[in-house]
């Protein structure tokens, strides 16, 4: 490893980082999606840049970007999430007490729960990755191969323990009809007709799902209130702490996103602090993306769409207990959680600015006038029509005084019909 790499693995991290700054910040780019523009791009990218460094060290920076949009991506986009409703695949369950921590002035500390949250969830990740690997490589990796039915069924009973007994088949219920219209939204043939043709729909599901709702029930005539920010950390180094081992989880099994991993945890944590819960939703999110860096290097499996796209960029590069190109990748990662930290505060303090005194009804309106825009140009009227059914389920947990998370069902429910062989026979039914 020469001085020259580590500089050049720097820069490119460096320039990741903006990518997901802007993947985060923007609804409906998802980091996957420039990812995989980048992997199109690979060989103007390659010639490009040869032209300042050694050929040989192409795979490596592309690679380092990647992972570190990747991570800022995981910091940032819970922001917009907060202010707008609009939520991320991996941070749905914190989008609502965010938005109460808005309404009550305090949107910042939201912010700054979740920006806590991903760094500590994030270099915590960085420091066991090493040994973690070691011990995949030992051995750990086929055990967790043959419980992963068991753990995706676990994380269905978790959404359903959150919720008290007499609400069980509510609960059960927004699983199945959430879990249905994921199935359809990742298993069906749709006929594309936006600008992003060969795209994916879970733009107008998670929107119509958590976001819509927020939007639609928010009361006439009311302000959001203006916003203060005392400039401290509302949560400690526990919250975050907590986080790190769910993220294990969910970075390792497939279809167990932040979501479900989160839902799970709450059967053994107790958190009755929102910054807290928020600090642990994000922190694991960013340990699941670091984590998933973990698994592509001991058995190839690229879990986030990311990771798939470095897998092809660098191939087996990163095989091997702590080798080099595995190290700089961890060095991109730690690199990015500290730009993702000061980007997520940064972003916030500006969203807060816009926010304050703004007519909540009105900005609502707005803010969904656009959504409705964005779904048809990326998907066309298939989204659309997923978009409106998605808000009626969604609005479904508000009249039976039930909580939302069970709607995360739409992520886990197709991953379990794909893992038991069953997705075949749900196309069969259509």
């Amino acid at each position: 490893m020469t001085f020259e790499i580590l500089i050049f693995v720097i820069l490119m991290s460096a320039a990741g980082a903006s990518i997901g700054m802007f993947s985060g910040l923007v609804p409906g780019i998802h980091v996957n999606t420039l990812a995989s523009l980048m992997l199109i791009s690979y060989p103007f990218l390659d010639m490009l840049l040869s032209m300042f460094a050694d050929p040989s060290y192409v795979p490596v920076l592309l690679s380092s970007c990647i992972v570190s949009a990747a991570v800022v991506h995981s910091f940032v986009s819970y922001v917009p999430s907060v202010f707008t409703g609009i939520p991320d695949q991996d941070n749905v369950m914190s989008v609502l007490p965010g938005h109460r921590l808005l309404l009550e002035g305090r949107g910042m500390a939201a912010v700054r729960a979740s920006a806590a949250g991903s760094l500590i969830g994030g270099l915590s990740a960085v420091a066991a990755a090493v040994p973690l690997q070691y011990l995949m490589l030992a051995g750990l990796d086929g055990y967790l191969r043959s419980v992963t039915s068991v753990v995706l069924i676990m994380a269905v009973i978790a959404l359903v323990m959150t919720e008290s007994r007499r609400k069980w088949v509510w609960a059960l219920a927004l699983i199945v009809l959430s879990g249905v219209m994921g199935c359809v939204c990742m298993f069906m043939p749709v006929p594309f007709s936006g600008i992003a043709a060969g795209g994916d729909l879970l733009l107008p599901l998670l929107t119509g799902l958590f976001g819509v709702p927020v939007l639609l029930t928010s009361p006439a005539g009311a302000v959001t209130p203006e916003q203060t920010d005392d400039g401290l950390c509302p949560v400690t180094l526990s919250s975050g702490l907590k986080g790190v081992l769910t993220g294990s989880i969910v970075g390792w099994f497939p279809g167990i996103t932040a979501t479900a991993g989160a839902a799970f945890t709450r059967l053994f944590v107790k958190e009755d602090s929102a910054e807290r819960f928020i600090a642990l939703v994000s922190s694991i999110g960013t340990a699941a993306a670091v984590f998933a860096l973990i698994t592509l290097s001991v058995n190839g499996k690229g879990r986030t769409g990311t990771m798939v796209v470095v897998r092809d960029i660098i191939g087996d590069g990163l095989n091997g207990v702590g080798n080099s190109i595995f190290m700089l990748m961890l060095l991109s990662v730690a690199i990015a959680c500290t730009i993702g930290y000061c980007a997520a505060i940064r972003s916030g303090k500006t969203f807060s600015k816009f926010v304050s005194s703004v007519n909540i009804r009105k900005m609502n309106m707005t803010i969904l006038a656009t959504i409705i825009v964005l779904v048809a140009l990326m998907t066309g009227l298939w989204g659309v029509a997923v978009l409106v059914i998605s808000s009626i389920i969604g609005l479904i947990p508000i009249s039976a005084g039930t909580g939302r998370v069970h709607l995360s069902g739409c992520l886990i429910v197709p991953v379990i019909i794909t893992q038991f062989g069953l997705d075949t026979a749900f196309l069969s039914l259509f």
